[in-house]
Order: structure tokens, then C-alpha cells, then sequence
């Protein structure tokens, strides 16, 4: 390794360095290990990034040590720890997913063990004390609390020991550090404010800096610039400095420049920008930029050419106690290289990009930035897109900027890392320092975290560590050392992919980079299956390690696949398999899911017959048919192909051999018509897997003939036409070729098998086909024999059903109808046809044969029957769809009615039907007023059917003829139902439609209603309006219906009356149930239960008869005198007291009960609207109770004293509650008023002079609540008033707070406050505005609740109260001078 001129010249200075009398300190005093063969620096740092300088700290030989935790060094991630949990053995395969993302472990962690053990010596032997700052550049440099300074070359070996304990004691310990650029200068901070710099290549010390910034202060940072002779310092004090290093005639001097003072907000952490090596030269550097971090703010400033703020950031919400950090890199944004600050305080990082622009200026642009759920006590970049952090619980995470994702954890509990803490509260020089800097000071640790070239050092209390990232192949292999295969082959992939995160030692062409790392991966592939293989379970269940290799095959296959490296899949991978024979079946079944999504087309020889042999052995064959239909024949061994496809019914894969391997199309159908057509010329019915086959074939044929390939693809574009005719060929063959045994085969075997088989579905087959011939001949030729055929094998033949002879017409009908038809068929046929389907010898299959003529006349054109012999042969067969088919092209529509009603399965569309032909256009008046005349001859019919759509019908289109109609339905029950739809209310178009004598026939309803639906009646009453209200109140009285009767005369005005025939119905009832009291009392016990359930239903109906005459004396009382009251009142309660009197001498206690409680609802209803007095009056009059005791209407006097009570406290406590709410909303007015206004400035807000202009004027001045001070005259000239109140008294609004112009130009704009009027309150009609909305609010939080009094005025009005100004007329300078105000808003104080 070829040393730098720095460190040459470092070495030789350390060895003749006698100052600190080196030769004291001894390797064996100071325990300094050995090393017997320096490492390279090549194996030390694997490979770096470009821009990355290198150096490593730690000693690789001895990475292993006693001391240290064994997992230290090789820490897995959280990620790779967590990878190994076996909840996927709960899933039966375990394939790949892309896009779960493995990261392994990115972070080498390693203790640096010279460094390490020199510190704990220097402590125990000298007396240098523990470690507070470290710093890292060429060297590394450690200071003690001591006051001492230790530098370390890059092998860890102690170079220089700095300063003495005479200097730690005076100047304290050493609290900052750091070394320039060339590693030639190293400048010291005390915890007692005192700087040193020394000389690093001699050991000299060449300044001692005490009066650069305030005394009693400890140094929190000194940093070097990218210049030599620039330096910053923060003191504890919260202020930074400039020292600038001057040299003259050989005099040392450093100058100090406060570049920021503490008292504007404390700095405790700085950050100047230095450029890495490869970077020297960029336009930023020139500024020297200096990021600082306040307890508030981030401030960027360039301290060349001359001092300059670039841009401040204030801090979003955070946790005092949170540390500010500060972190610059060099980063590629766009093709530029510019830098990025990455600043944060609490769990928040923020980015931002500072780029010089053009014209010289430097602008800075806000990136995207990264959420945490920590408390982030460090920040350091590892590398440009990796960030290193470092949270308050002393966990450390690694996280990708680009996709914010965390890529590894892990515990920093070790290292116990040193906090500044001492130096932030600035215990050396007397604590002298602000609590918000010393509780920041708790968390902080700068000195303890240095990062250089792509490696982060960090301090511990007797250790140093050193964190650097991991090249590619060291976190493949640190996963692969934990078996953790599948991790690492996700891994690998991302690498492969190129979507991997903080990827180390991976460079160049893209296609070289896979190359390196396909090798890589097919390393592990290897690995993967002998360890599956050792790793299989010997014994116990097959389902286990079934499950074993279900975890390994298809990850396997998979990463095979995704390389395009098959031919590992089929030699070496599953030479390793094969020895295994649950592996081997595994590997076998997982193939079939690659192979059915095209990834796998061709296998080699041997695995297709060990393919073949395991699917055939364990019954998988719907897996091998669908393995089969997707490989490339030349793979399969045909003949051992067939026969397994036939012994096993796998036809698709049969079908797909034949025509692939041996370009054969028409053997397969031979095979397939060999098992169905027998079956069907015997006429036995086909089992399910014929009928599969069935299908099967009438597809393939589909197929073939449509040019396309069975069961996927497409026929060779050359062999289309070939196979369409051998179809055809095939399809009118005379005989099948073994038939010469079969003396007795009909004629044409596969078309008649296939008619047989489904006639539809092959017609469609044929039709389809047939679209495509145009002007090919062959073809052409071919249709017209398969026609004929059709016409000879269906016609006259009993095997066909009238469906399928039908079917083949309409077939024949469609391909006749085309306009380039070339096609001959005898039109003869067709009235054979009609014959058939019409005079059939039996009558089955109605439905259908009417179905099948219908679509033959639907197709038209070329079918021409002659109509009239049609029309009877149809009515002869009760064909009345085709009558009505017919009928229609004759306009003969009244003939149609009479279809629709002799059609039992079409009568209800009678309706719909009548209803489009009377409205639609298109037909003449005369057709129209047959179809009304046969409607009305009709009407009694289709009332019976449906006299809801009857009633429509009428509604719609014979209001006229209602009187008719209605003498046509003579039965009342029918005539009921018609009218009840008829004049039901309607909404929509036909609501207002006026029937002739509509209240005639709303009475005739009335009456059928009384006898046959007297539920129904209240509600027609209440509904309708049309009924005369004499005529309808005989109506009711004749045939006493009570109830109705009641309602209407109250709603004549009778309520007397009502009442009278209310009161008749509940005497009646009562009667009723005190006569069943009495036949309880006396009858036996057999007939008891039978007596309650029957005494329960009267009281139930005498329930309801009273609580009919309580809701008519409620809905009177208020309208009637009072004599008129009691006139309804007291016969009610004397009905009531009467019959309890009556059952109370017949001993049944239970309806004795509920009619005193009944007695008790009548006194409590009756108590609203007639006096107690009164009452207990009539009650003490009453023959019932007058000549008996009291005691009897105890009951009755109490009830009515409880109510009387209760009605009394709710009044007073209703009362009260109002009285305490006005008393507190007068006392905060008052106290509103008297408090006064306090104006912010003694000048108008608009002319900007003083309120006082002249001494001599009397000037009026508005002030505002809102503390702003205008002139009358001003407000005036700017319109700020709106409206008025009183001839004396405008309303004003303040204009700095309501104006969008207003606060331009004064001094101090203040914020909007919400409170834009003044402040004399005026009730006015409006709706609340938002500031009025403000107003309220405060209102009701002085109550914290909402106001009673507030809810009692909403209810009852909606006045809202406004602000609004007084003119306070003032005379500065006289006597006289008063300033009047008006009270303010209420606020919370």
C-alpha cells in the first residue's frame, strides 16, 4: 500500500516528535496490539463508491474479539433476522414474490480494537481520563476529559498523544475537534472556552486561542472550512464565530468574527459545507456556506465573498428537548451534482437542495421529505442516497432517501455512547447557560458521531466503532451463513434487477453487472438443493417433507425460470433431485403451473416420461391434460401420449397431439363420434362424460372450421383451408368407416349423430361457418350439400322433435333471407313443415311448436304461406301468438284482444297491451275505437282478472264511460274491488283527472265500504274529498257505523254529537263487559279460561272506544266555553265511575282494576282543560260516590293533588333556571362594559399621524376593539361605514382588519384577528357571519357550555347580534376632552 505524502510526512514528524517525550509511552504500556501484516486497503474497504475516498479504521485480522459480543461484527438485520419464520410452513407451496423486498444486512459494524484498547490504557495509565470527542478525516483524533488529544494513523496505531494534564486542568476537557482537509491541521475546543491548534505533521502546538468568542462559555464545535485558514466555533453561550488564521513576519494571530449572537435564538449545532476531493472545484464551494440550527430555525449563510444569509427554516412543532441535526453531502440530482441539507429536530427530515444558479445567486429548493416514529439524536449520510440515524433508545437505522424505506436496525446498547451533555450545560465554567440549550444538551452527542469517505465512527465510554456499508456479495453471503436461501436468492434478484437499496461494489455496463450477479445466483441455486436435500427430514410423515420441498422446488424453478437458465432446471438441478423421491414428485407437480402460464414450453425426453408416469400414478390427469395442451409436441413421445389421453379420457390433450404432431384433424372426431353415436342411435340417454365429449366435439368442429387451433391458439395460416374442407369431407360421409359390420348404419352417421346430440348448438355451428363463405366455390358447394343432407335425414322423420324441425327451418328461413344467398331449397318443404307443426297427432309440445312457427314467420322474406290457410290452421291449434302475428300485419287489433284473453299463459299483458295501442301513434281513430269497443264488451273479464290495472285502464282511456262500466258489473263485490283501485288518491299525471259524478259514485264506494270493508272506512274518509257530508252520514247511520259516523259529524261541526255516538259505542262495551263480569261471578270453573280470553278482548275494546272519545274531547277542549267542556268532560267520567260501581259488586278484581285505572287516564286528561275544583265538585255531587265514604275517592283526590305538585315544581324550577341565566348574562354585560379599550399605537391607522393633529380642533376618533385608532374623517374618506343604525349613530367597520388593502402600508401588519367591527352591540335581523360565529363561541365558553337562556332565544327568534361603532367626539387639549366607549366583546380573560 503506497502511503500519501500526508501521511509520510506525518510519520517522520511523529518520530522525531520529543515534546510529549514520546518514548515514554511504550506499545507495551499502552497495550497496543500487534499486527503482524498491515491489510490491504483494497480488503478492507470490498469496494467503494466513485466519489468515496478511501479509508477503513478497523484491524480485519482481529475482528473476533473477547471482549466484544459475537454477533457484533456480523449483526443481521432486522429484516434478515425476522426472514427466518416458519409461518410459511402454514402454506402448502411457497412461490416467489417479486416484489417482497429482502435487504439482508447492509451495515458492516466493527469495534476498532487499537483505538479501543489505547483509549481504556491512556485512561487507567496516564490519567488521561474517559473519551468526550472524536473526529475522523485522514486520522483519527480522540479527546479526553482530560484535556488531552490522541491521534491515530489509519492501522489504529498511536501517532501523537496532544496537550498535557497541566493545560486539562487549566483549560478543562476537551469538548470539540476537528482537522482540516490535508490532515495537517487539528484545532481542540475546551469545555472552559480556550481553542488550541496543533501542528499534526510535528506534534506542535501553534496556537492557543482564548478570546474568540465570550468568556465563561465551553466550546460545543469548532470545524475547519474547505479554506485552511477559516474556522467557526459555537459556544455554550448559543453564538458563532469566524477565526480567521493570519500569519505575518512569522507572528500567529487569529482574528474573531461574531457571525451570529446567541441572544437572537441559540445555535447548538453547526455544519460548514466541505467538498470531498472530487468536488474541490465546484461553483459552490466559492461561498463557503455554514449551515447553523438554532432552537428555532435553520439559517444558511456564505461567509465568501462577503457575509450573506441565504435562507432561514423554521422548525415544524417539535419536543423541546429534540436535537437539532445537521448533515450536507454532494448529491446527483438531474445530471448535476449539487448539495443536499438534510436537517432535522424531533422524527421529521428535511432535505434541501442548494444550487447556485447563474446570475450568481443561490437558490434553495425544498425536497420531499422523511417521516420517522423516533426522536433523532444523529444524522449522518453514508453514502448519496443512504442516510444513517441514530434514535433518542440508542437504536440506529439505516434508511434509503429516495424510497424512505428503513433498511436495517440495530442496537447501538454496546457501544454506550458518550454525551456532550456536561459541555452543553456548561458545568466547567458554572452552568451559566439557558434551560432550553440544557435540555437539548441531554440528548446531544455531535463529538460522538464522525463520519468520513463513506464510514461513520462512533465514540462509546471505552470503545470506538466503526460502521461502513456492505458490498453486495458480504450481504448475500452474511444470509447464506444463516441459511437463509430464499432471502438471499430475493436479494440477489433485486441486485440483478438493479432495484436493491445502498448497493456497494457493483459498476459498469448493466449487462455485465447481471452477468456477475446471474452467477452468483446460480451458486446459491446449487447450494439451495444440496442443503434442501441434507436438511430433509429422514423419517416421521410423508406430508412433512412433502411440505419440506414444497418450501425449496418451486423457488428453484422459479429463479431458473427468471434467469432463463432452463437447462439447469433439466440437467444438473434435477440430476440432485432425482435421488430423492419426494423431492423428484415435487419438482414433477410444481412444473405443471410454470408450463399451464407458457413460462416452460419444452421439456427434455426423460423428465416427460417421468411426467407422465408420476401424474398417471398418482390420478392427477386433468394436471397432465393441462400440462400436455401447452407443450411443444416435440417434447412428448406421441405414441405413450394417445394412449394414456384415450385409457384416460383426456380428450383436449388427445385432440391437441393428433393435430400438432401429426398435422391430423379429423382422427380425433372419428374417436370421439365412436362413443357417442352408438349410444345415440340406440336412443339410450348419454351419461355426463358423453355429454362432455359431446360438447367437446361440437367445439372442435367449431373450431376447425373457424380456422382456429383446439384447445388454444391458432391452425398453421396454411393448413386452414385443407382442414375446413376435410371437416367437411367427414361431416357427409355416407358411412363411418367400420361399417361394413354394420350392414344396418343409416346414411350419414355424423350429421345425424350430431342433430341427435344437441340440434341447436350445431346449426349454430353451421350458421357460423357459413357467414364466412363469399365467393369460395368448394365451399359454396359443400353448403349446399350439408343442406340437402339436413333436408333428407330431418323431414318426415318421427326421431326429430317439432323444436328441432322447427330449428332447422328458421335455419334454413335465416340463410334463404341473406341477400348473396346462393342456396336452393324446395319451397315445397316448408307447407310440409307447417303441416307438421300445426295438425300434429297428438297435442304435446304446444308451447314449443307455436314457438318454433313463430320465429319461421319472424324470419320472413322468402317464406310466404298463405295467410289465409295459416290463420286457420293457427286458430285451429290455439296458436295465439301466431294469430296475433298475423292479426297484426292485418290491423286487425280488436281480434288481438281476444287472443291475449283465450291465451292462458299471456293474459295479464292484456293491460299493457290495451294501454300502448290507445296511446302510442301510429294507429288510425278507427282502429283505436274497435279495440275501445271490445274492451268495453269485455270489461267484466278483465275486471276479474285484475281490477287494479282495469281501474288505470279506465283512468287512462274511459273516464267517459264510467256510468256504463259500471251497470255492466252487476256483482257488489266485483264492483267493490273496481271502485275502491278507481278512486284511489293517485300521484303523478292522472292525479287530477275529474270522473263525471264523482261524488255519486265516491257515496256508492262509501256504501259498498260499509258492507264490505269497514276497516278500510276511517281511512277512505279522511282521504277522500268528494262525498257529500249528509249523504254520507245516512249512509253510516244505516248501517251504524259508529266511528265514521262520529268523524263526520265533528267534521259538520257536531262535536256534541260525535261525542254523543262515541259515548253510545263505549256504554255498550261496558255493558258487554260488566255483563261478562257478572256471568264469571256466576259460572262454574270449566269455561274459565275460555271467559278471560274473552273478557281480556273487551276491555281491549273498551280501551280503544275510550282513548276515540278522550282524542275528540283533546281536540275540542280548546275551542269549546267551559260549560261546553264539561258538557263532554263529566258524562264521560260519570260513564266511567258508573260502571265501576257496577263491576266492583261482582268480585272480579282485575277489570275492577283496570277501569279504575281507565277512570284515573279520563280525570288526568280532563285535569288540562276543567279546574280541580270543579271536579271534585261534580264528584262529591255524583249518586255513586255522594252517599259512601271518602275513603272510596281517595284514590281520585290523590292522583289529582300528585299531578297538581309535580306541574308546580316544574313551573318553578323552569323559572328559576331563566332567572339565573339573565342574571349572569346582565352581570358579564356589565362587566364588559365597564372595562375600556386599549389602542395599540397613538397614531390613525390610515394617515398614519398622530390622533392629537391640532391642538386647537376638536377631531372625532373611532377606536376598535381589535386595538386599532382611526380619524372620523379618514374612515370617512375610505367608506369603512355601513349602513346606519340611527340618524346620529353609523355603523363602522375597522378598515386595516376587514380591507384587503388595509395593512400594506402601516408598519407592523398585523394578522387578522377576527374581530373586524367596534364594539357597540345592535340587534339586527341577519344571519351570523363568521366573526359573529367567533363571538359566540367565546360567549359560550365563558360557560363552558352552551348557554340556557342562549338555546331558549334561538328557539324562540333569530336575532343575532352585531358590533357595531360609536363616534367618540374628543377635543385633545381642552378639559372637555372625553374618549366615550362602548363595551367590548365578551372574552375569556
Amino acid at each position: 500500500m503506497s502511503e500519501s505524502p500526508d501521511a509520510r510526512s506525518l510519520l517522520s514528524a511523529s518520530s522525531q516528535l520529543n515534546l510529549m517525550e514520546m518514548d515514554a509511552i511504550d506499545d507495551k504500556e499502552f497495550d497496543i496490539p500487534q499486527v503482524d501484516t498491515p491489510p490491504t486497503l483494497e480488503s478492507i474497504l470490498n469496494e467503494l463508491e466513485d466519489e468515496e475516498e478511501p479509508f477503513v479504521l478497523e484491524d480485519t485480522c482481529m475482528l473476533n474479539t473477547d471482549n466484544m459480543d459475537a454477533h457484533s461484527c456480523d449483526t443481521s438485520s432486522l429484516a434478515s433476522s425476522d426472514s427466518g419464520d416458519p409461518a410459511h410452513l402454514k402454506r402448502k407451496r411457497r412461490t416467489v414474490d417479486l416484489n417482497a423486498t429482502v435487504h439482508g444486512s447492509v451495515l458492516r459494524h466493527s469495534l476498532l480494537k487499537g483505538i479501543s484498547a489505547q483509549i481504556v490504557s491512556a485512561a487507567d495509565k496516564v490519567d488521561a481520563g474517559l473519551p468526550t470527542a472524536i473526529t475522523v478525516s485522514g486520522v483519527i483524533a480522540v479527546g479526553t476529559s482530560h484535556g488531552l488529544a490522541l491521534v491515530f494513523d489509519t492501522n489504529q496505531a498511536l501517532r501523537l498523544c496532544l496537550g498535557t494534564k497541566a493545560t486539562g486542568a487549566e483549560f478543562g476537557a476537551v469538548s470539540a475537534l476537528s482537522v482540516n482537509h490535508d490532515c495537517s491541521r487539528l484545532l481542540c475546543g475546551f469545555a472552559k472556552g480556550q481553542i488550541t491548534m496543533w501542528d499534526l505533521a510535528s506534534g506542535k502546538l501553534l496556537r492557543t486561542i482564548t478570546d474568540a468568542h465570550p468568556p465563561g462559555t465551553a466550546i460545543l464545535h469548532v470545524k475547519f472550512t474547505d479554506d485552511p485558514t477559516l474556522a467557526v466555533c459555537n459556544d455554550s453561550g448559543g453564538s458563532v464565530f469566524e477565526l480567521a488564521f493570519r500569519r505575518v513576519m512569522g507572528m500567529r494571530s487569529c482574528d474573531s468574527r461574531c457571525l451570529f449572537s446567541g441572544s437572537k435564538g441559540e445555535v447548538c449545532c453547526i455544519e460548514p459545507l466541505r467538498a470531498p476531493p472530487d468536488f474541490r472545484d465546484h461553483p459552490i464551494t466559492q461561498y463557503s456556506l455554514l449551515a447553523m440550527a438554532s432552537l428555532t430555525k435553520i439559517l444558511v449563510i456564505g461567509l465568501k465573498p462577503s457575509l450573506k444569509v441565504w435562507m432561514t427554516f423554521p422548525y415544524s412543532k417539535s419536543d423541546p428537548a429534540s436535537v437539532p441535526q445537521l448533515a450536507w453531502q454532494f448529491v446527483p440530482v438531474q445530471k448535476m451534482v449539487n448539495p443536499i441539507l438534510a436537517f432535522c429536530k424531533g422524527d421529521t427530515v428535511h432535505f434541501l437542495l442548494v444550487k447556485k444558479e447563474e446570475t450568481g445567486t443561490i437558490h434553495v429548493i425544498k425536497q420531499k421529505q422523511l417521516h420517522l416514529s423516533c426522536d433523532i439524536i444523529s444524522l449522518s449520510w453514508i453514502n448519496s442516497s443512504t442516510l444513517v440515524l441514530v434514535d433518542s433508545h440508542e437504536k440506529l437505522q439505516v434508511v434509503d432517501r429516495p424510497s424512505q424505506e428503513v433498511l436495517e436496525t440495530l442496537d447501538l446498547e454496546q457501544v454506550q455512547l458518550v454525551y456532550n451533555s456536561r459541555h452543553f450545560k456548561s458545568l466547567a465554567t458554572g452552568g451559566n447557560v439557558s434551560q432550553a440549550l440544557a435540555l437539548v444538551g441531554e440528548k446531544a452527542c455531535y463529538q460522538s458521531v464522525s463520519s468520513y469517505a463513506g464510514q461513520i465512527v462512533y465514540l462509546g465510554t471505552k470503545s470506538a466503532h466503526i460502521m461502513a456499508l456492505r458490498n453486495w456479495r458480504e450481504r448475500i453471503d452474511c444470509l447464506l451463513k444463516q441459511e437463509h436461501f430464499v432471502e438471499a436468492l430475493s436479494l440477489a434478484w433485486s441486485f440483478h434487477e438493479g432495484t436493491a437499496k445502498a448497493v456497494v461494489g457493483l459498476f459498469g455496463d448493466p449487462l455485465k453487472r447481471k452477468g456477475v450477479v446471474g452467477d452468483k445466483m446460480v451458486e446459491i441455486l446449487f447450494q439451495f438443493a444440496e442443503h434442501a436435500l441434507k436438511k430433509c427430514p429422514d423419517q416421521g410423515k410423508i406430508q412433512v417433507m412433502e411440505q419440506h420441498f414444497h418450501d425449496v422446488v418451486p423457488v428453484l424453478v422459479d429463479y431458473c425460470l427468471l434467469l432463463k437458465r432452463a437447462d439447469l432446471i433439466f440437467n444438473q438441478l434435477y440430476a440432485q433431485l432425482v435421488e430423492n423421491m419426494v423431492a423428484k414428485g415435487v419438482f414433477l407437480e410444481s412444473l405443471e403451473s410454470y408450463i399451464v402460464a407458457d413460462r416452460l414450453g419444452h421439456l427434455t425426453s426423460p423428465i416427460m416420461r417421468d411426467l407422465l408416469a408420476h401424474y398417471h400414478g398418482n390420478g392427477m390427469m386433468d394436471s397432465l391434460e393441462r400440462c400436455i395442451v401447452h407443450l411443444d409436441v416435440t417434447s412428448l413421445d406421441i405414441q405413450q401420449v394417445v394412449q394414456v389421453c384415450w385409457a384416460n379420457q383426456l380428450y383436449d390433450a388427445m385432440i391437441y397431439v393428433f393435430n400438432s404432431g401429426m398435422n391430423d384433424y379429423i382422427t380425433p372426431m372419428e374417436k370421439l363420434f365412436a362413443v357417442i353415436g352408438p349410444q345415440l342411435r340406440a336412443g339410450r340417454s348419454l351419461k355426463d362424460e358423453e355429454v362432455v365429449m359431446g360438447n367437446k366435439l361440437l367445439v372442435y368442429i367449431s373450431c376447425c372450421l373457424a380456422g382456429r387451433a383446439y384447445p388454444l391458439g391458432d391452425i398453421p395460416e396454411d393448413l386452414v383451408v385443407q382442414v375446413k374442407y376435410q371437416v367437411f369431407e367427414f361431416l357427409i360421409r355416407l358411412h363411418s368407416a367400420d361399417s361394413l359390420e354394420e350392414e344396418e348404419e343409416e346414411v350419414f352417421p355424423f350429421i345425424r349423430t350430431l342433430l341427435h346430440f344437441d340440434t341447436r348448438e350445431f346449426l349454430n355451428v353451421l350458421a357460423m361457418t357459413f357467414e364466412d363463405f363469399k365467393n369460395d366455390k368448394q365451399a359454396l358447394e359443400y353448403q349446399q350439400r350439408i343442406v340437402d343432407i339436413l333436408l333428407q335425414v330431418m323431414v318426415d322423420n318421427p326421431d326429430f322433435t317439432p323444436s328441432q324441425v322447427g330449428g332447422l327451418f328458421t335455419f334454413l328461413a335465416r340463410q334463404l333471407a341473406k341477400p348473396d344467398n346462393t342456396l336452393f331449397v324446395n319451397r315445397k318443404l316448408f307447407d310440409q313443415v307447417l303441416e307438421f307443426l300445426c295438425c300434429p297427432d297428438d297435442d304435446s309440445r304446444h308451447t314449443e311448436r307455436q314457438q318454433v312457427l313463430l320465429e319461421l314467420l319472424q324470419v320472413g322474406g322468402v317464406v310466404q304461406f298463405n295467410e289465409g290457410r295459416l290463420l286457420a290452421l293457427a286458430e285451429k291449434a290455439k296458436f295465439y301468438q301466431i294469430c296475433e302475428f298475423l292479426y297484426e300485419k292485418k290491423h286487425l287489433y280488436d281480434r288481438i284482444i281476444d287472443c291475449y284473453l283465450r291465451d292462458p299463459l299471456r293474459k295479464g299483458e292484456i293491460f299493457s297491451y290495451i294501454h300502448n295501442l290507445l296511446s302510442m301513434p301510429g294507429y288510425s281513430p278507427e282502429e283505436k275505437q274497435t279495440v275501445r269497443d271490445k274492451v268495453l264488451q269485455h270489461i267484466k273479464e278483465l275486471v276479474t282478472l285484475d281490477p287494479s290495472k282495469s281501474a288505470d285502464l279506465v283512468m287512462f282511456h274511459f273516464v267517459k264511460e264510467v256510468q256504463q262500466i259500471i251497470s255492466e258489473l252487476q256483482a257488489d263485490q266485483l264492483l267493490f274491488q273496481f271502485l275502491s283501485c278507481l278512486l284511489e288518491p293517485r300521484e303523478g299525471h292522472h292525479s287530477g283527472t275529474i270522473l263525471p259524478q264523482e261524488r255519486d259514485l265516491h257515496e256508492l264506494l262509501l256504501d259498498l265500504l260499509c258492507r264490505f270493508g269497514p276497516n278500510q272506512l276511517l281511512s277512505f274518509l279522511q282521504t277522500s274529498q268528494h262525498y257529500r257530508l249528509e249523504e254520507a252520514i245516512e249512509i253510516t247511520q244505516k248501517y251504524n257505523r259508529n266511528e265514521a259516523t262520529a268523524y263526520l259529524l265533528e267534521k259538520k261541526g257536531d262535536v256534541h254529537g260525535a261525542f254523543t255516538v262515541l259515548l253510545e259505542t263505549l256504554k255498550e262495551k261496558l255493558s258487554l263487559l260488566t255483563a261478562e263480569s257478572d256471568r264469571g261471578a256466576d259460572g262454574g270453573e270449566g269455561r274459565q279460561y275460555e271467559e278471560e280470553r274473552d273478557s281480556e278482548s273487551k276491555l281491549t275494546e273498551v280501551k280503544d272506544s275510550l282513548n276515540d272519545i278522550i282524542v275528540l274531547c283533546h281536540r275540542n277542549s280548546d275551542s269549546l266555553y267551559q260549560q261546553h267542556r264539561e258538557a263532554l268532560w263529566f258524562p264521560l267520567l260519570e260513564t266511567m265511575m258508573a260502571s265501576q260501581k257496577l263491576v266492583k259488586g261482582l268480585n272480579d278484581e282485575h277489570t275492577f282494576e283496570v277501569l279504575k285505572e281507565l277512570t284515573m287516564k279520563v280525570l288526568n286528561c280532563m285535569s288540562t282543560f276543567i279546574s280541580l275544583p270543579a271536579i271534585i265538585q261534580r264528584i262529591l255531587k255524583d249518586p255513586v260516590y255522594g252517599k259512601g265514604k271518602l275513603a272510596e275517592i281517595q284514590g281520585l283526590i290523590l292522583g289529582m293533588l300528585d299531578t297538581f305538585n309535580y306541574e308546580q315544581t316544574l313551573l318553578e324550577t323552569t323559572t328559576s333556571l331563566l332567572n339565573h341565566d339573565l342574571h349572569w348574562s346582565l352581570a358579564h354585560l356589565r362587566a364588559a362594559v365597564t372595562r375600556g379599550l386599549h389602542p395599540r399605537q397613538d397614531y390613525c391607522n390610515i394617515c398614519l399621524q398622530q390622533y392629537k393633529r391640532r391642538q386647537d380642533s376638536a377631531e372625532e376618533i373611532i377606536v376598535f376593539s381589535c386595538g386599532h385608532l382611526y380619524h372620523h374623517q379618514c374612515l370617512q374618506q375610505k367608506d369603512s361605514g355601513w349602513g346606519f343604525t340611527s340618524e346620529l349613530q353609523q355603523r363602522w367597520s375597522c378598515y386595516k382588519c376587514s380591507s384587503s388593502q388595509g395593512g400594506r402600508g402601516g408598519p407592523s401588519t398585523e394578522p387578522k384577528r377576527g374581530r373586524s367591527t367596534s364594539l357597540a352591540q345592535v340587534f339586527v335581523d341577519a344571519t351570523l357571519d363568521l366573526q359573529q360565529e367567533q363571538s359566540w363561541d367565546q360567549l359560550r365558553c365563558l360557560y363552558r357550555g352552551p348557554s340556557r337562556l342562549s338555546i331558549l332565544s334561538e328557539l324562540s327568534h333569530c336575532h343575532s347580534s352585531d358590533k357595531t361603532g360609536l363616534l367618540f367626539p374628543a377635543q385633545p387639549g381642552t378639559d372637555h376632552f372625553q374618549l366615550k366607549l362602548s363595551p367590548p366583546p365578551l372574552l375569556e380573560e
